[in-house]
C-alpha cells in the first residue's frame, strides 16, 4: 500500500506541475508579476490555459486524495514536492527552454534529498482519524499564523511577499490534505459518513482559500521567490501534522543528524531550481514565466 501510495502523490505531483505551468502562463500574460489586480481575475477567468489548468489541479486533487488514503500523511506530502522538479520539466518543453548544468544537479539533488529523508525518517503507522479537540486548537494555531502572514506580506516589496504569501499558502495546503486525510479514514465504516464529516467540508474551503491564495502568490512576485516556499513549507509542515494530529511515527533518535542533513540538501535544492535559468529565462533574470 506504501508503494501505490508514493505512485499515487507522484501522478498528483504531475498534475499540480501541469496545472502551475498553465496557470502561470496565463497569469503571465495578464500582466507583470507584481502589478496590481484590480481587473486581473475576470481577465484569468476568459484564458483557456487557465481554466485547463485549474481541471488538471481538480484532478491531481483525486490522486493526491487516493494517496492520502493509502498512505501516511509524513509521506505523501513530501512525495508531492517533487511538484517543482515536474514544474520546471514541463516548463522547459513547454517554453522550449533546456536545463543547464546546474540544474541538474539541483534535480538531482533534490531527488536524493527526499529519498534520503524519506528512507532515515520511516514515516509509518498512525491513527486514521483526529479527534476534534485536536483540531480545534491546530486549527486556531495555523489559521492566526497565516493571518499574521499574510498581513505581514501586505507591508512588503514584492520578493519577499511572495515567498511570505507562500508559506502562508503552503500552510493552508498541508492543511486542507491534512483534513482531507482525516475525512477519508471515516470511509471504512461507510460512504455515509464520509459526506457526513465535517472535516470533507471544511478540507473544500481551506482548499479552495489556498487555492485563491496561490493566484495572489503568483502575482506577489516570480517563482524565484514564492516556490521554496510553497514546495518545502507543505511537505516540512505535513511532516508536523502527520506526526502530531494522526500519530504518525518518524525515527528519529541518532538519525536526526542526517535527517537534518537531507532536508538542508531539499531546501538548498528547491531553492537553486527556482533560481535555474529555465525558469528565469536566463542570469539576469528577464523573461520569468
Amino acid at each position: 500500500m506504501l508503494a501505490l501510495s508514493i505512485c499515487l502523490a507522484l501522478l498528483a505531483a504531475v498534475g499540480n506541475a501541469a496545472a502551475s505551468v498553465l496557470q502561470r502562463r496565463a497569469a503571465a500574460d495578464a500582466g507583470p508579476a507584481g502589478t496590481a489586480v484590480r481587473g486581473w481575475w475576470p481577465g484569468l477567468l476568459r484564458r483557456r490555459a487557465w481554466v485547463l489548468g485549474s481541471v488538471v489541479l481538480g484532478v491531481s486533487g483525486v490522486f493526491q486524495a487516493l494517496a492520502l488514503a493509502t498512505g501516511p500523511l509524513a509521506v505523501v506530502q513530501p512525495v508531492m514536492s517533487t511538484e517543482l522538479l515536474f514544474t520546471l520539466v514541463l516548463g522547459g518543453v513547454v517554453f522550449r527552454r533546456s536545463p543547464d548544468r546546474r540544474t541538474w544537479w539541483a534535480f538531482g539533488a533534490m531527488a536524493a534529498g527526499l529519498a534520503a529523508f524519506l528512507a532515515l525518517a520511516e514515516p509509518t503507522g498512525g491513527r486514521s482519524t483526529v479527534p476534534a479537540a485536536d483540531w480545534l486548537w491546530a486549527g486556531v494555531a495555523i489559521g492566526a499564523a497565516m493571518v499574521a502572514l499574510v498581513v505581514v506580506a501586505l507591508r512588503l516589496p514584492s520578493a519577499p511577499r511572495a515567498a511570505v504569501l507562500g508559506t502562508a499558502t503552503a500552510m493552508g495546503f498541508s492543511v486542507t490534505a491534512a483534513l482531507l486525510k482525516d475525512a477519508l479514514g471515516r470511509v471504512q465504516d461507510g460512504m455515509g459518513l464520509l459526506f457526513g464529516a465535517w472535516q470533507l467540508y471544511v478540507a473544500v474551503a481551506v482548499g479552495l482559500t489556498s487555492f485563491l491564495l496561490l493566484q495572489v502568490t503568483f502575482r506577489a512576485g516570480t517563482l524565484v521567490a514564492s516556490q521554496p516556499a510553497l514546495t518545502m513549507g507543505d511537505a516540512l509542515l505535513s511532516v508536523v501534522l502527520g506526526v502530531v494530529l494522526f500519530e504518525e511515527r518518524v525515527t528519529v533518535g541518532v538519525r536526526g543528524v542526517f535527517e537534518a542533513v537531507a532536508v538542508i540538501v531539499l531546501v538548498v535544492a528547491c531553492v537553486e531550481l527556482a533560481r535555474s535559468p529555465l525558469v528565469t529565462g536566463g542570469e539576469d533574470g528577464k523573461g520569468t514565466w
